[in-house]
């Protein structure tokens, strides 16, 4: 479907002007109808107030598909299950770019275009000494992709589409580079130089957990894993890091600094940090003993403890990201020998009473992907300062295929949000001698 359906319309009556206005109604391929608002106050002189534009579409778009209710999640048509089960993370970087699946000489072509950008510049090295070195990796993310438009100035061409397509095998080429190095830093490591012959999950379990004294030992295991853990992660319709990113490509801002404000939102504790915050609540439980009265304390209304991984802004059913993650974990601690890993055997059993207990079940509060994917990280050997990172890292190839979406977009203009003002009304400015 290249245009949405104008299905019906509906009518909107403001009681204290005696004005009306028929909005169209639009309808797309999957999905609730919504109002094409764009007339509404030149007709009537009103706006519409939404905070956090939970109930405002600010977009048109064929990447991403959800559907919170049924708990379904489709890159370009197909199911995430599938894409997990089936894919790879750089065939599903080629189908969310381009929209269709790619032939084997496509994907062959589109691999090299991705492992020949997959150094950085040698003077970024140098750029790294600036931070200090208990700097979060998340601040180091935002500063060196932001960078990146200082070492590739034709980036700033955004009506070249020669020049988009460049800037986004650079960004989904160097992501891995610049987050593994952040790691190395951190740690006092010596960087390692990717390395052409691994696959793109590989190639970052390598830059990450590799150093120049031992020989890199693969593992097929967590190499699907980290894999998986990169498709789930991959985008998700308009969520905020994605909406900052697109908001801030209205303005024509370059690519790179787009991204860079799509992970600075990301940064926040109620987007890219809550499978931190899952692991710190878990560890708060400390034992199986302390669950019911820690669910007891979540119900409380006068208590400000929270339930983390569990319930989604979108997803108001099981988040199918999760079941995908629950199974991958499994396998991930199999592999490692892990048999009672403390924190996993806590997560199992807070599942099972919360999905049993009507007060959860009700508000439909179902277990969400960070739930589990907080503890395989942990087990493949991440610190939790590297979770955000790693989402990011994912993220990056929805962020530039949401902003090549839209830059191509007809439609596009630069983002203004409304408000509704309740400041002090119009007054006149009296001198500071005659102030009571």
């Amino acid at each position: 479907m290249d245009k949405p359906i104008h299905a019906n319309h509906i009518t909107i009556s403001v009681s204290n002007t005696n004005r009306s206005v028929s909005l169209p109604l639009l309808e797309g391929t999957l999905g609730p109808q919504v109002a094409d608002i764009r007339k509404l106050h030149n007709e009537t002189g009103i706006f519409t107030f939404d905070p956090g534009y939970g109930e405002t579409a600010s977009c048109e778009s064929k990447i991403t598909y959800i559907d919170g209710d049924a708990g379904v999640l489709l890159y370009r048509g197909y199911p995430i299950e599938q894409l997990a089960e089936k894919s790879t993370f750089l065939e599903v970087a080629y189908l969310l770019l381009n929209g269709e699946l790619p032939n084997e000489a496509q994907f062959e072509m589109f691999t090299a275009h991705i492992t020949r950008h997959t150094m950085l510049h040698e003077q970024f090295r140098r750029f790294w000494e600036g931070f200090r070195r208990d700097a979060h990796p998340m601040a180091a993310l935002c500063g060196v992709v932001g960078a990146m438009s200082a070492f590739y100035p034709e980036s700033v061409n955004i009506s070249d589409a020669h020049e988009r397509e460049v800037s986004a095998y650079r960004l989904i080429a160097k992501i891995p580079t610049i987050t593994a190095w952040a790691y190395k830093y951190s740690v006092g490591q010596p960087f390692m130089y990717p390395r052409n012959d691994l696959s793109y999950a590989e190639n970052f379990l390598y830059m990450f957990k590799a150093v120049p004294t031992e020989q890199y030992k693969k593992n097929p295991t967590l190499e699907r894993a980290m894999d998986r853990i990169l498709i789930l992660h991959a985008d998700h319709e308009q969520n905020a890091s994605t909406s900052t990113v697109r908001l801030a490509g209205s303005t024509g801002a370059n690519p790179f600094a787009c991204i860079a404000a799509g992970i600075a939102a990301l940064w926040g504790p109620a987007h890219g940090g809550a499978n931190e915050a899952v692991l710190r609540m878990l560890a708060e439980i400390g034992d199986k003993k302390n669950i019911k009265p820690f669910i007891e304390e979540v119900k409380d209304k006068n208590s400000h403890t929270k339930l983390m991984g569990f319930g989604h802004r979108v997803y108001k059913n099981y988040d199918p990201r999760a079941k995908i993650l629950q199974r991958t974990c499994y396998e991930v601690l199999g592999e490692l020998g892990i048999k009672h890993e403390p924190l996993l055997e806590l997560a199992m059993e807070l599942e099972k009473i919360a999905l049993e207990d009507d007060y959860f079940v009700s508000r439909k509060l179902y277990p969400n992907v960070d739930f589990y994917s907080g503890i395989i990280l942990k087990a493949m050997g991440f610190p939790t300062t590297m979770f955000t990172p790693l989402f990011a890292l994912a993220r990056t190839t929805g962020w530039i295929t949401q902003w090549m979406e839209m830059i191509e977009d007809p439609q596009q203009r630069i983002g203004r949000p409304r408000q509704l003002y309740t400041g002090a009304p119009r007054r006149d400015y009296t001198p500071i001698n005659e102030r009571p």
